[in-house]
């Protein structure tokens, strides 16, 4: 453990703890460690500024959905459901500035929990909708305007397939492997699928609230001992959007039967596990939708494996900026996967359409 985080930790320590710390997670931006000190943990984070420029504002927006969700439990408090909560330094701050100008948090740990590597069942899928859902539900009683939007651009597609075409003219001369040619393929049959959510959102359509902003299944949390889940974490992305990004991305994560990061030829969308993740959903939230909430839905599942897609596809052409990645070509790789899954989900729209309109009974 290198100094820089030993000594960002004890900016949220008594000075004369002598506490264990140890990477936790496999996120892809932000660097993760658990602190322990005797029987007691919390999670100690370094915000990424490549990523997100102006941390001062993500830690007004944790602040406010924080104690929102706090302040909600109150009100049932026999209730597993709780979000990680900020916990202040020595000073009283939300956040510690080291010299280098990086940005530590500190949060709670939510103890005798559990991620998921992948969905080995329905059940599962539905405790993923279900915490997606009593997200949503939750946030719906705090209006999207208290928030910082700390990433503009974020989950607006025509916006990253702007960025991808400069970046293709930027490259060029780049060697057009068959795998390359056929991400580049894809992305040009998809290319006017791009603006549908944002064009529904300009014709007012739509409308902007609280979302997550990355429910995948890594950030969801599940109790150890009944296999409920309880929590989502990784609240750096939550600002005003579209909860269909929140709920296309879910179900991209978790209906996917090969991990983002296997082989490409393994991604396919499992139907079965969609219609137990919307059933939990519905069971949450399927009330705070509208009629055209309702109509974009089967859009917003097939829009988010090709938008992530196009952002690891520009990652790669731009040399591997943003992701992190283990060995060349991985993020062409994950692009390829993201591909194949949006064709397969395509190949099951007649049955993805009937599982929506089954969640508008609910």
């Amino acid at each position: 453990m290198t100094c820089q985080v030993v000594s960002a930790a004890r900016r949220f320590l008594s000075p004369t703890a002598r506490p264990q710390l140890e990477p936790l997670g496999r996120g892809l931006i932000n660097d993760t460690y658990r602190v322990i000190e005797g029987n007691t943990s919390w999670v100690l984070q370094r915000i990424n500024r490549q990523v997100f420029p102006d941390p001062p504002a993500i830690m007004v927006n944790l602040r406010r959905v924080t104690e929102h969700a706090r302040l909600a439990r109150k009100g049932c408090p026999e209730t597993r459901w709780r979000l990680p909560e900020l916990i202040p330094t020595r000073e009283g701050a939300d956040y510690h500035e080291d010299a280098a100008g990086d940005c530590w948090r500190a949060m709670t740990y939510i103890e005798d929990t559990l991620g998921l590597p992948a969905i080995a069942e329905p059940g599962q899928a539905e405790q993923v909708g279900r915490a997606l859902g009593w997200f949503h539900r939750l946030m719906s009683e705090l209006p999207a305007d208290d928030l910082h939007d700390t990433l503009p651009g974020f989950h607006v597609t025509p916006g990253y397939l702007a960025t991808f075409d400069a970046t293709l003219a930027r490259c060029s001369d780049q060697v057009r492997t068959p795998e390359l040619e056929e991400a580049l393929i894809f992305v040009e049959r998809c290319r006017e699928r791009a603006a549908v959510l944002e064009n529904a959102k300009a014709e007012g359509r739509l409308a902007l609230r609280v979302i997550h902003g990355d429910p995948k299944l890594d950030n969801v949390l599940f109790d150890r001992r009944t296999g409920e889940a309880v929590s989502l974490i990784d609240l750096d992305t939550v600002k005003p959007g579209l909860i269909h990004y929140d709920l296309g991305d879910c179900a991209r994560s978790s209906c996917n039967r090969a991990r983002e990061c296997s082989h490409p030829d393994e991604a396919c969308f499992d139907l079965d596990l969609f219609r137990a993740l919307l059933k939990g959903y519905g069971r949450e939230a399927g009330g705070c939708l509208t009629g055209e909430d309702r109509d974009y839905l089967y859009d917003a599942v097939c829009l988010l494996p090709f938008e992530l897609g196009l952002r690891f596809l520009n990652d790669h052409l731009a040399g591997d900026v943003y992701f992190k990645v283990s060995e060349p070509g991985q993020n062409l790789r994950r692009a390829l996967g993201q591909f194949r899954l949006a064709r397969s989900i395509e190949s099951q729209e007649r049955e993805i359409r009937a599982a929506l309109t089954a969640l508008q009974c609910n």
